[in-house]
């Protein structure tokens, strides 16, 4: 699914134009990126939580040439799935 699915998909199931359906979404992604950058965490109950983790500097290899290079430390968000999207995706037929 893709950011206008789920504008039209608002839109539909209540009674918002897609104007401002695509407000609440981008409002939404917005406070999320926000919460991430201050380094918070945001848990959204029966869905997941978002977090930060940060990758340690490491040694890397050019593919082209074969020569090292060195990878700098980075910050790279994670997404941990909620119990209930665990079941979902791992019910028994």
């Amino acid at each position: 699914m893709i950011k206008s699915e789920l504008v039209t998909k608002l839109a539909e199931q209540t009674n918002l134009t897609k104007t401002d359906a695509e407000n609440i979404v981008t409002t939404v992604f917005r406070e999320i990126t926000k919460a991430l950058v201050k380094g918070n965490r945001v848990e959204l109950r029966g869905f997941g939580v978002l977090s930060v983790r940060e990758r340690k500097p490491r040694v890397g290899r050019n593919p082209k040439t074969g020569e090292k290079v060195d990878v700098a430390s980075k910050k790279v968000p994670f997404f941990k799935a909620g119990k209930s999207i665990n079941e979902a995706l791992n019910k028994k037929k």
